[in-house]
C-alpha cells in the first residue's frame, strides 16, 4: 500500500464533500492506513447474495397500528367466453378465472394462446429472456385434470404468468439481465413461485429485464414497448409490463428498489402494484437493496392485483426481512367517507401535467372527502445515496474483478458506474441518511392521520423516492393515451404532455399513482379499483 500523504488526503476531501486544515490532515496520515487495512482485510472473505446485513429496515414506526383487512372475499365472474383468442387474452383475470372454473375455457387452451403470441411477438419486443413452453403445457394439463376432479386451486387455477428473471425457478435460467450472469440455473425455486404454483397459475417463462434490475437493456437487447417498438419499455420490469401490456400472459411479476415496477406500467399501460415493503417474501429473489426491494404483480386490471397478492402473501420464516400481514380484499368494499389526500405541489412540479391534473378531477367525482396534504421541504434525493451503497455492496465482487465491464450498459449513469461511485461514499453520510429516512418516515405516518389514500403523479414530485424508502404501497394505474415522440430509454425518464412537433408521434399511456398506509392495500386496492371504473381505460396496443 502506497504511503499516505497530506496531498493524498486532500485529494480525497474533494471527492468526500469535506475541508480539513493542514494539522489536521498530518494527524491523519499515521493512522488511516490501519483503517484501510481492516476494510481490505474484510474484502478477503466472500459474501454470498444469500446473506444480508444485520441490520434490518422496518417500516413500522413505535407507534404503528396494523390495519385489519377482515376476510378474503371474491368469487370468479360470470361471463360468456368471447370468440375471438385476443379477446381472451386481454381479458383480466377475473374474466379469465370464471371461464376455466365453468369449464367453458381450459387452462391448455389459454396457455395455447399466449404461447402463440408470445412466439408472433416477443421477437419485436424482446420480454421473454426464456419461453419454458413445455413445462406451461404439461401443467396447464395437469390443471384441467384436478379441475375435472371437482379440485379448484383459487383465483389463479390456470392462468399463464411471466417470471421476472431475477427470481429464481428450478432447473431455468436466471440470469438477472446481465452477461456476468449467463448459465445461472438455480436448483431450487424461489419462494414467490412455489407459492404461484401452488395457487394454480402456470409459468410460460421469464420476462426480461433490464441488467441487475435497472433500464431496459439487458444481455437480450433492448426491451420494446408494445405502444412504441421504437423505445424502450422502460425498466427494470420492463419484460414483465410489456408482455402484460401486449396480451402475452395473464400477468408477470414484477419488483421494484425504486421505480421498477411503476415506470414500466406508466410507459406500457399496465396496472403495477408494489406492495408494503416487507410483505411479501424474497427468499430467491436476486437482493439489489436490502432495505428497499418489494416483489408485486403487474397486471391489466386493479381486481388482478389483489388476486395475486393474495396468493403470493404467504409468511416465510426463510426470509429475516419479511413482516408477515394478512391481507384480503373484498370486490364490494364501501370506500364511502375515505378520505384521498394529495400533494397540491406534486401536480404543478415541472414534470407534472395536464394529464396528472385530470387523472385528479377524475378522483374527485368517487365521492370521497379530498384533503389538500403539505411535507417539509427536505432533500429526499439525497436518499438516494442509501440505494446506491446497498447495491455497489451487492455487487462488490464485480466491480472488484472487473467483471462489471462485461455488462452491455456503459454510461454515467450506468450500475458499473454507479457501483465505482459508491466507494466514495462517507459511511458517516449514510448513517445520517437512515436517520434523515426515520425522519421521513414519520412525516409520512403524519401524512396518513388525514388520509386513507394519496394520490399523485407517477413520475412528478418526489412521492415515488419518499413512498420507497419509507415503504408505503403504491398502485399505478393507466388512464388515459397522449401522443409523443420516441422517449429517452433511461428506466425514470419522464413521460410529456408536450411532444416535439418535429418528430414522429406515438400514441401511448399515461398514469396516475396511488398511495396506500403501510399494509393497507387493502384500502388502496379499492378505491383504486373505483378510480380504474371512473377513468376507464381499456385500450389495446396495435401489435402487428
Amino acid at each position: 500500500m502506497p504511503a499516505i500523504t497530506a496531498d493524498i488526503i486532500a485529494a480525497a476531501e474533494a471527492l468526500l464533500g469535506v475541508a480539513y486544515t493542514d494539522d489536521e490532515r498530518r494527524l491523519m496520515q499515521g493512522n488511516l492506513a490501519p483503517q484501510i487495512e481492516l476494510a481490505l482485510r474484510r474484502r478477503t472473505v466472500s459474501l454470498p447474495h444469500t446473506i444480508g446485513p444485520a441490520t434490518k429496515f422496518d417500516p413500522r414506526l413505535p407507534e404503528f397500528a396494523a390495519p385489519r383487512p377482515g376476510a378474503f372475499d371474491w368469487s370468479p365472474a360470470e361471463t360468456e367466453l368471447p370468440a375471438s383468442d385476443e379477446d381472451i387474452a386481454f381479458a383480466p383475470i377475473a374474466q379469465q378465472s370464471g371461464w376455466i372454473r365453468s369449464r367453458q375455457l381450459s387452462a391448455q387452451r389459454l396457455t395455447h394462446i399466449y404461447l402463440d403470441r408470445i412466439a408472433r411477438h416477443d421477437p419485436a419486443l424482446r420480454c421473454f429472456a426464456q419461453v419454458t413452453a413445455g413445462s406451461a403445457l404439461h401443467r396447464a394439463c395437469e390443471l384441467d385434470e384436478h379441475l375435472s376432479r371437482g379440485t379448484w386451486l383459487g383465483p389463479l387455477h390456470g392462468i399463464p404468468y411471466g417470471m421476472k428473471d431475477i427470481i429464481d425457478t428450478q432447473g431455468v435460467e436466471t440470469a438477472w439481465g446481465a452477461e456476468p450472469y449467463r448459465n445461472r440455473v438455480p436448483g431450487e425455486d424461489a419462494f414467490v413461485t412455489k407459492a404461484l404454483h401452488q395457487a394454480g397459475a402456470i409459468m410460460l417463462g421469464k420476462t426480461s429485464v433490464g441488467a441487475l434490475a435497472y433500464g431496459d437493456l439487458w444481455y437480450g437487447g433492448r426491451t420494446r414497448n408494445p405502444w412504441n417498438l421504437e423505445e424502450g419499455a422502460s425498466g427494470s420490469s420492463a419484460g414483465s409490463a410489456a408482455a402484460t401490456a401486449a396480451g402475452l400472459v395473464g400477468f408477470a411479476i414484477g419488483t421494484e428498489t425504486l421505480g421498477s415496477i411503476v415506470s414500466p406500467a406508466t410507459r406500457c399501460g399496465a396496472v403495477g402494484l408494489r406492495p408494503t415493503y416487507g410483505r411479501v417474501s424474497r427468499t430467491g429473489a436476486m437482493p439489489l437493496c436490502w432495505s428497499l426491494d418489494k416483489i408485486g404483480p403487474i397486471c391489466r386490471a386493479a381486481e388482478d392485483t389483489a388476486l395475486v397478492l393474495h396468493a403470493i402473501n404467504c409468511p416465510d420464516p426463510a426470509d429475516p426481512f419479511q413482516i408477515p400481514t394478512p391481507f384480503a380484499y373484498a370486490r364490494g368494499t364501501d370506500i364511502a367517507g375515505l378520505r384521498l389526500g394529495y400533494f397540491p405541489a406534486d401536480f404543478v412540479d415541472e414534470d407534472a401535467t395536464a394529464l396528472d391534473r385530470n387523472a385528479l378531477e377524475a378522483a374527485k367525482t368517487l365521492g370521497l372527502e379530498l384533503v389538500e396534504l403539505t411535507r417539509p421541504d427536505l432533500p429526499y434525493d439525497s436518499l438516494m445515496g442509501i440505494l446506491f451503497a446497498e447495491a455497489a455492496a451487492a455487487f462488490e465482487e464485480l466491480t472488484l474483478s472487473n467483471q462489471d465491464d462485461l455488462l452491455t450498459w456503459q454510461d454515467e449513469d450506468s450500475w458499473p458506474n454507479q457501483f465505482r461511485k459508491a466507494r466514495f461514499l462517507s459511511a458517516v453520510d449514510h448513517i445520517q441518511l437512515d436517520r434523515l429516512r426515520r425522519l421521513v418516515m414519520q412525516n409520512m405516518a403524519q401524512q396518513f392521520r388525514h388520509a386513507d389514500v394519496i394520490i399523485g403523479p407517477s413520475l412528478a414530485g418526489p412521492m415515488l423516492v419518499i413512498t420507497n424508502f419509507t415503504g408505503h404501497p403504491s398502485l399505478c394505474l393507466p388512464t388515459t393515451l397522449f401522443q409523443a415522440a420516441t422517449r429517452d430509454p433511461v428506466s425514470l425518464s419522464r413521460n410529456t404532455a408536450t411532444p416535439d412537433p418535429a418528430a414522429p408521434q406515438f400514441e401511448v399511456p399515461h398514469s396516475i399513482c396511488l398511495y396506500g398506509g403501510l399494509y393497507d392495500e387493502t384500502t388502496l386496492l379499492a378505491v383504486g379499483r373505483a378510480l380504474e371504473r371512473q377513468l376507464a381505460f381499456s385500450r389495446r396496443p396495435e401489435l402487428k
